[in-house]
C-alpha cells in the first residue's frame, strides 16, 4: 500500500535520514523504534510532507512520487488519504472535541455540517469520548485530548495513520487509555505507522517492527520475529537496554 525507496533528508551538514526503504502493508501496524535522534519522526515527517526530502521515491497506492518534487496537488491527494496524530495533540484551544473533529471535515473536505457532525460522533463514539463531545481541550485530561486528536484522524477515513509518538507527552497512568484505543484500531485492519517508544505495544500489538539508528534502518523484522530473535548485535544491546529499565 506504501513503499519508500532511497529516502535522505539533510538539516544543513546533519543528515538526519541515510537511505530509508520502508514497505507498509495493507492492514499492518508497523512500530518504528529507536533511540532519541535516529530520525524516527523526521521519517513520518517527510512522508506527510511536513518536510520535503533530499531524495527518495513514495509508492502510494498505484502512483509513485519523487519526495524531493511534489506538486502541490499531488501532497493534497495523498494528505486527504492519510491521518496524522502529533504527539502534542495540536488540538484548537478554542473548538469543542466535537468542532475539533469536523472542522476538518467540513474546511478540507467541504462536507456538510450535519453529515460532518454524525462521522465526528461516530469517531468520538470509538475513542469513548461520546459524552465529552462539547467539552474544550482544557476541560479534558491529556489522555482525552490525545482520544480526540485519534477520532479527528479516524474521521477522515484514512488509508494509513501516521502516529508520531502519540503516548509521549501524557503522564504515565494515561498512557494505558491511549494505547488501548490504538489497539482497538489495529483489531479493525486500520494501516498504521507509529513511532513509539513503548515496547509493550510495538511486542504486543503491531505486526512489523522497524528499529532505527543515526538516520538508517538497523533490522526490521515481523513483531514475533524482532523481539524472539533479534539478527543484529546493536538491536540487541537496545532490547537489553530497554529490558533493564524495567
Amino acid at each position: 500500500m506504501l513503499e519508500v525507496a532511497g529516502l535522505c533528508k539533510r538539516f544543513d551538514s546533519l543528515e538526519v535520514l541515510r537511505d530509508v526503504s520502508l514497505r507498509v502493508e495493507k492492514g499492518d501496524v508497523t512500530a518504528v523504534i529507536g533511540p532519541s535522534g535516529s530520525g524516527k519522526t523526521t521519517l513520518l515527517r517527510c512522508l506527510n510532507f511536513l518536510e520535503t526530502a533530499d531524495s527518495g521515491t513514495l509508492t502510494f497506492g498505484d502512483r509513485r512520487y519523487d519526495l524531493s518534487r511534489m506538486a502541490r496537488r499531488d501532497i493534497a491527494a495523498i494528505r486527504m488519504q492519510t491521518g496524522f496524530v502529533f504527539q502534542s495533540f495540536n488540538l484548537f484551544a478554542n473548538r469543542t472535541a466535537l468542532q475539533n473533529v469536523t472542522e476538518g471535515l467540513v474546511i478540507a473536505r467541504r462536507m456538510n455540517r450535519e453529515q460532518a457532525r454524525d462521522i465526528a460522533m461516530d469517531a468520538l463514539r470509538r475513542v469513548g469520548l461520546e459524552d465529552r463531545a462539547d467539552h474544550y481541550p482544557s476541560q479534558l485530561s491529556g489522555g482525552q485530548q490525545q482520544r480526540v486528536a485519534i477520532a479527528r484522524a479516524v474521521a477522515t477515513d484514512p488509508r494509513i495513520i501516521y502516529f508520531d509518538e502519540p503516548t509521549s507527552a501524557l503522564d504515565p497512568e494515561l498512557i494505558g487509555e491511549v494505547l488501548s484505543v490504538m489497539r482497538d484500531l489495529a483489531t479493525t485492519g486500520m494501516t498504521m505507522l507509529v513511532v513509539t517508544h513503548e515496547m509493550r505495544f510495538a511486542r504486543d500489538v503491531s505486526s512489523r517492527v522497524v528499529f532505527m539508528e543515526h538516520g538508517a534502518i538497523v533490522e526490521e523484522n515481523t513483531s514475533a520475529e524482532f523481539f524472539k530473535n533479534p539478527r543484529q548485535a546493536r538491536t540487541r544491546a537496545f532490547l537489553s537496554s530497554i529490558e533493564g529499565k524495567r
